[in-house]
């Protein structure tokens, strides 16, 4: 089976596809609605349209919504470096001010989540808030992991792809054999029980195994993972750590599943000290590692009253 051709991920609806030159590189994302900007940054495995729910809810709640392909996925270019938390944030950053933004609220899903709160650390003066599903600020799950590594349960466990996917050649190559069906198994069991029964969950999976199969995008999301174990030993590392240290000025919402077992829901309540003034927390009843996908009308609900302040 042949690798997809990238364009092959601008998939046609209400959106438009664009792409966007920001901090060195070319984006590409899917736009919709008017009114302030709200930027989704989507997780491992996903691509824009991870989103494809949020878009069209938060454009009619009366904001621009932008859907990004991050930096290695989907159509937006696929550099060799570039995979460290200063640089990713950095196209974040960038990408806000291409749009021709003074700023814009940041809502992230896992490894987006967590790149929404390192810009908000790193870059303050382009973020109007921070929403983050499935996810934990860095320093929380830097310290969760570290505390639970010799445990037979908790965050290290859960998180126990992190080493797997530190050898060099063998994860790529996991993920796009066989139509990418390892995107697929990862999914099943990061998700609540009820999502893989439901009608939505055999498009989104194969929306997902054909993005990974794009050329460069498996070894491209494997790296994110390597710069942040490899980071910990190093001096990029403990600075980086530094950096996104204080509480941040923007006010966050955290999104949780109550069932997710890849960031376990005491991992994301450990980020409290990190949340601006005016934050919340919400916690999904029978929802794993998506809320966005598994529970989409509750997760627009409160993303669209958040953004709004009420």
């Amino acid at each position: 089976m042949s690798a997809p051709d990238p364009s092959t991920v601008r998939l046609e609806g209400p959106w438009t596809h664009r792409d966007v030159s920001a901090n060195g590189i070319r984006l590409h994302v899917a736009e919709l609605g008017s009114g302030p900007a709200v930027l989704l940054l989507h997780g491992f495995a996903g691509f824009w349209w991870s989103w494809h729910g949020q878009l069209r809810a938060l454009a009619e709640a009366g904001f621009r919504v932008v859907a990004a392909d991050l930096r290695g996925y989907g159509d937006s270019d696929k550099p060799p470096r570039g995979y460290d938390g200063w640089t990713l944030a950095g196209d974040v950053a960038g990408l806000v001010r291409a749009l021709g933004e003074r700023r814009a609220h940041l809502v992230g899903h896992a490894w987006g989540g967590l790149l929404a709160w390192s810009v908000a650390a790193l870059h303050p003066r382009v973020v109007e808030s921070v929403s983050v599903l499935g996810g934990a600020h860095p320093l929380a799950l830097r310290s969760a992991i570290g505390h639970s590594w010799w445990r037979r349960h908790g965050q290290a466990r859960a998180m126990r792809h992190l080493l797997r996917f530190q050898v060099p050649m063998v994860p790529e190559r996991r993920l796009v054999a066989a139509d990418a069906s390892e995107v697929e198994r990862l999914t099943r069991s990061w998700s609540g029980a009820d999502w893989p029964s439901r009608d939505g969950f055999p498009e989104s999976m194969r929306r997902f195994r054909h993005a990974m199969r794009v050329p460069g995008v498996a070894h491209s999301s494997l790296e994110y993972y390597r710069w942040a174990f490899r980071s910990q030993f190093r001096g990029d590392g403990r600075r980086f750590a530094q950096s996104v240290a204080d509480r941040v000025a923007a006010p966050v919402l955290q999104i949780h599943g109550a069932d997710d077992p890849c960031v376990l829901p005491d991992t994301a309540l450990e980020s409290a000290p990190w949340r601006g003034p005016g934050s919340r927390f919400a916690l999904l009843p029978a929802v794993g590692h998506f809320p966005q996908l598994e529970a989409p009308d509750r997760t627009n609900e409160l993303l669209t009253r958040f953004l709004r302040g009420e």
